[in-house]
């Protein structure tokens, strides 16, 4: 009783985030070695001659591909295919997800929330390409298609 009369509160529970949220939304400031990176011109330079919008957040993708231990070319693939870069988004959904449902506060929080979810959902985690790519779309030619979109932006690592 002395405790609440002293103005303390304790409060029990548990706080949490919802299912599919990343951590973090916004990247952090980049740092001087992605400043550096050859993968940011290239993946520049891809969205460039396809005139899609998605390549201002080229940096984007990139870290958030780094970040979730993605292949960095997948990212900007399927933003490629589902809405030709951006072209065709609504909502801020670069990756049509959720079958184009899911809205987003920014592009920037569209490719960590998808980056975060192929990492660690357990649809996705711990799956090769091949398996992630037949989980996001059932379509037999989806995951020849995402390929051959990761081997235009540059060659297998």
């Amino acid at each position: 009783m002395k405790l609440w009369s002293s103005g303390l509160v304790v409060f029990a529970g548990m706080v949490a985030q919802p299912a599919g949220v990343p951590p973090r939304q916004v990247p952090a400031s980049p740092t001087p070695e992605c400043r550096r990176d050859s993968r940011l011109e290239t993946l520049r330079s891809f969205f460039r001659k396809c005139a899609c919008p998605a390549g201002i957040y080229s940096r984007a993708f990139l870290e958030a591909a780094d970040d979730y231990a993605l292949d960095w070319r997948l990212l900007p693939s399927i933003s490629y295919l589902e809405t030709t870069g951006g072209k065709l988004a609504r909502n801020n959904n670069l990756f049509g997800w959720d079958s184009g449902r899911t809205r987003f506060p920014s592009p920037t929080a569209a490719i960590r929330t998808v980056a975060y979810n192929l990492a660690h959902s357990v649809l996705y985690k711990d799956k090769k390409l091949d398996e992630v790519l037949v989980t996001y779309n059932h379509s037999p030619a989806y995951g020849r298609r995402v390929k051959s979109v990761m081997l235009r932006i540059a060659p297998s690592e």
